[in-house]
């Protein structure tokens, strides 16, 4: 009751004041136009239109036009705060969205050895309590062979075709002639015929050409290359494999082999993705004793994010008191930023974690430490935030999960609040659309208001107009009376 009543007592001796300044202004203009017509009489002269029309009509229209424009002030004070609060309810959710989503404030994967295996975590990975011991036994190697022997890098290496065969693939042929079969032409069409080789020149200190040839690592990758001379002798130097002599293989084709939890597997690629769910690895070496792969709480990241999140809010809640505020608040009245504050408030005591209640640990922001204060904002009670991060990191995890892992966690909730507040059919979107067209309703007046003041001039202009030319038909003929009267005066 007592907020209603100071808004209404507000509105009411605000409107009252500006009645009355206006009707002062109306009384004041009308006095000066009066004045100016009763001087302009008495000089015995011609009215002045250009001074008294103006006064006049000033005074007919001021009290209008000057509630129209604090209207239209109004509005826009109004337009501009909705516009203002919308924006930055959706920048802090999206930010929390994207920051949820990101990975940093999940569980991380983390190895005993980064030097030996090192690991990433993919985002929306389960890790918590995970603990497993890896072995490297073996790295995973491509098979690599190289000619023999140089050649002039000017010079044809021959013509026919170049049969490469990976693994248990198809063999895929590749045809030379006499003008491309340069070390470097060579080497290009190998490639662009995606082969599954890959085939580089290397050039030696006298400028000569060795061809080398690299595969994709993992056994079944092996590759061998059967040349069929053409007119020009030649490609068999570049044979791989089956009893080759022109070309070497110093890499063999091999698979990275690794034991976790006893169990020994092996993997085409020092890069693994589908061991542990949700953990890349990298082999780099061989290792010389068992790793420990485990999951590691982000409590650092999980603390900051709760003060930057407490900081981002307060001062949403911060602006927001000031719009609603019930004595001077653009958005005092405005339904859908009343309730987007009631929303915020509640926010420390939704419930964020899935489960009982009844379940050990952390289910709110409330419990976390983090309070509300009377005017709305957030505080944070650092010493029970470090125990409950310390007691129960997983509790803590689970409120900052993205809202497709989380369906009633922070980010969730904050999704939530977003989009009632932005509603176009209740939310703030809405208040904009209303607004924007009582702008427009106000602006139409506006337009009237000018044209009614217009045509007013025009008419008053003509009323005195024609009063002007009556006077000065009066005024000749009391000259002429005069002159009349003093003529028999003087003749007396």
């Amino acid at each position: 009751m007592t907020t209603v009543s100071s808004s209404t007592s507000s509105n009411t001796t605000t409107t009252s004041s500006s009645s009355t300044s206006s009707t002062n202004a109306a009384q004041n203009a009308t006095k000066t136009a009066a004045q100016q017509l009763f001087n302009s009489l008495q000089a015995g002269s011609g009215i002045d239109l250009s001074t008294v029309v103006p006064s006049l009509i000033e005074a007919q229209f001021a009290a209008k036009t000057a509630a129209l424009k604090a209207q239209s002030d109004t509005l826009t004070a109004k337009i501009s705060g909705v516009s203002s609060i919308k924006s930055a309810i959706t920048d802090f959710a999206s930010a929390l969205a994207s920051l949820a989503s990101g990975g940093t404030l999940a569980t991380q994967a983390t190895s005993s050895d980064p030097s030996t295996m090192s690991v990433t975590t993919a985002a929306g990975a389960k890790l918590a309590g995970m603990s497993k011991s890896i072995t490297v036994n073996a790295l995973a190697s491509a098979q690599v062979s190289s000619t023999k022997a140089s050649f002039s890098k000017t010079a044809s290496l021959g013509t026919g075709s170049l049969s490469i065969k990976v693994g248990s693939k198809d063999a895929v042929s590749v045809s030379f002639g006499a003008n491309d079969s340069t070390p470097d032409q060579l080497a290009a069409k190998i490639n662009a015929a995606n082969t599954g080789i890959t085939a580089s020149v290397v050039t030696d200190a006298s400028g000569n050409a060795f061809l080398s040839f690299t595969g994709t690592s993992g056994k079944d990758n092996s590759f061998t290359i059967t040349a069929t001379e053409g007119d020009t002798a030649g490609l068999a130097r570049l044979n791989v494999g089956n009893g080759a002599t022109g070309t070497a293989t110093s890499s063999t084709a091999a698979n990275a082999s690794i034991t976790m939890d006893g169990v020994t597997v092996e993997r085409a690629s020092n890069t693994i993705n589908d061991l542990v769910p949700g953990v890349n690895m990298t082999l780099s070496a061989v290792s010389t004793k068992p790793l420990t792969l485990t999951g590691s709480s982000p409590s650092a990241a999980l603390s900051t994010v709760v003060s930057n999140f407490v900081s981002t809010f307060n001062d949403n809640m911060t602006a927001l008191n000031k719009a609603i505020d019930p004595i001077t608040g653009d958005l005092r009245a405005d339904p859908a930023a009343r309730s987007l504050a009631q929303s915020m408030r509640s926010l420390t005591t939704t419930k964020l974690v899935p489960g009982s209640d009844v379940d050990l640990g952390p289910k709110t922001l409330a419990d976390l430490g983090v309070r509300t204060e009377k005017d709305g904002t957030l505080t944070i009670d650092q010493t029970q935030l470090s125990k409950a991060l310390s007691t129960y990191p997983g509790s803590v995890e689970k409120m900052f999960q993205a809202s497709g892992d989380n369906l009633i966690g922070l980010s969730a909730r904050m999704n939530s609040i977003q989009l009632s507040a932005t509603s176009s059919v209740y939310g703030l979107t809405a208040s904009y659309s209303n607004l924007t067209q009582a702008q427009k309703d106000l602006a139409d007046q506006q337009s009237r208001l000018s044209d009614n003041r217009e045509r007013a001039s025009d008419a008053l202009t003509a009323r005195f107009a024609a009063m002007n030319s009556r006077v000065s038909a009066y005024k000749s003929a009391q000259g002429l009376m005069d002159q009349q009267v003093k003529m028999w005066t003087k003749s007396n």
